[in-house]
């Protein structure tokens, strides 16, 4: 017969239970992967509608190029400010506010062929421009988020998760946008993204708290956090503080470390542009795929650039863990990664459809092991205004979101072919890896003026 539990007994397996951690974390993390990836998915929704629509419209392929750019000039325009924004004001609020605005704009998109032929590219035009505008602050948001909910040792593999976002929508999205523009119109693809992002928001003011708000964390997950260098009470900590001046941002300017690190984004974003703009129509256009089949061919690749960004972020942290020094563990998987992304440029030099969706799972795969810059933003910018140094990396990163579609869509325009293309794309990849290995240097925590350097 086993013996009757004891009083200390039952007071040791309470205090046990009680000491389990609660994960909260991780829901908080798959939500603002959801809300990247509808951002994402509003991005590329007229590379999906662009066939259709440049048909029925009568759009060639520069007025296509400076349509794909709107998005990302507005997006330059308003990383400072929305940086500032969150430095300043209530992130959750800033983020879900951003959500309904740029969706409604996206909802938008879909009525424009209703206006006289006259305005129907100026109103196209303005409205992914404000699209562009809004969604500015949503990679800022997100590290805030994940500053104050992950600890260093996660926060490699938490900020790989949400950057794949980008992969999330694609398969995700893509394959519905597809169905939709295919079985009815292209005004569906927008009229599905806006409204689907607006029940979002709601639902985010619903449930988004910071962790030392938030009702369902204990009290052991808590203190998981604070232990481990969460910045749990980052909101509350703008009450205590003068808002950041605008020139403190001059730190930023004056290292080689992040001048490299902003050449590093510059390339991997011109990467990313090519993919959710140009991607699909030089599918169709290029290859001879109809649209319905570009929304589930391109899932492949986005499935690969998914596992390649949550290897990345694993092994990032992974070497940390180990003892290794943060500067090998955010280089190694981002130079890598880059590396590999070079082979597109082999698509050149084949007409098999299969050999290309090879490369480009490859070359995705490299691009997502590679996506570790929000990461290194974290480590390396001072705490007091990491919003707007994420602005600048923002910044420096979608300049190649308004160049790399207008550039391509002149080249597809003069040559009649990709070809021109694909080496341009290649060679930002070639480039992105070497400024990580010649100009970065050790990475090391800046400091604004009186505090002192830490380095990593």
């Amino acid at each position: 017969m086993k013996n009757a539990p004891t009083v200390a007994g039952i007071e040791r397996d309470a205090v046990s239970s009680s000491a389990a951690r609660s994960h909260i974390r991780f829901y908080i993390l798959a939500l603002i992967v959801l809300v990247t990836a509808v951002n994402l998915g509003d991005r590329a929704n007229l590379s999906i509608a662009g066939s259709a629509m440049s048909s029925e419209l009568g759009l060639d392929a520069v007025a296509m190029g400076y349509l794909f750019s709107a998005f990302a000039w507005a997006y330059v325009i308003g990383q400072l400010p929305g940086g500032w924004l969150l430095d300043r004001f209530n992130s959750i609020n800033v983020y879900g506010g951003a959500l309904f605005l740029w969706s409604s704009f996206t909802f938008l998109q879909g009525t424009v062929s209703w206006l006289p032929a006259g305005w129907v590219v100026v109103s196209l035009f303005c409205l992914r421009f404000l699209v562009g505008l809004v969604e500015a602050p949503i990679y800022p948001a997100n590290n805030y988020v994940v500053a104050a909910w992950f600890p260093l040792k996660e926060r490699g593999i938490a900020t790989s998760i949400f950057s794949s976002a980008q992969y999330v929508a694609v398969l995700l999205f893509v394959p519905i946008m597809g169905v939709l523009g295919h079985a009815l119109s292209w005004h569906y693809v927008f009229w599905f993204m806006g409204a689907f992002g607006m029940a979002l928001s709601v639902f985010w003011f619903y449930v988004m708290r910071t962790p030392d708000k938030h009702p369902r964390v204990n009290a052991a997950e808590l203190d998981y956090l604070k232990q481990n260098g969460a910045l749990i009470d980052i909101e509350a900590a703008k009450n205590k503080a003068p808002p950041p001046s605008i020139r403190a941002i001059g730190v930023l300017f004056k290292s080689r470390m992040m001048l490299g690190i902003y050449l590093g984004q510059y390339c991997i974003t011109a990467l990313q542009y090519f993919f959710i703009t140009w991607f699909p129509i030089y599918l169709v256009q290029g290859r001879g795929l109809n649209i319905l089949e570009v929304g589930f061919v391109a899932t492949l690749p986005a499935i690969c650039g998914f596992l390649g960004s949550l290897l990345g972020g694993s092994i990032s942290d992974a070497v940390i863990r180990r003892g290794g020094s943060v500067t090998f563990a955010r280089k190694l998987p981002f130079v890598s990664g880059m590396l590999l992304a070079t082979a597109l440029v082999l698509c050149n030099f084949t007409d098999s459809t299969y050999v290309i969706v090879a490369l480009m799972c490859l070359a995705l795969f490299g691009k997502g092991l590679a996506q570790i810059g929000l990461a290194v933003v974290v480590d390396t910018s001072p705490p007091a205004i990491v919003g707007m140094a994420t602005g600048v990396f923002g910044v420096a990163g979608n300049l190649a979101g308004i160049a790399t579609p207008i550039v391509i869509g002149y080249m597809v325009k003069v040559s009649g072919s990709f070809t021109t293309a694909m080496y341009f794309v290649a060679a930002h990849a070639l480039i992105g890896a070497l400024s990580y290995i010649l100009i970065v240097g050790k990475l090391r925590r800046l400091r604004l003026a009186g505090e002192t350097v830490a380095t990593a």
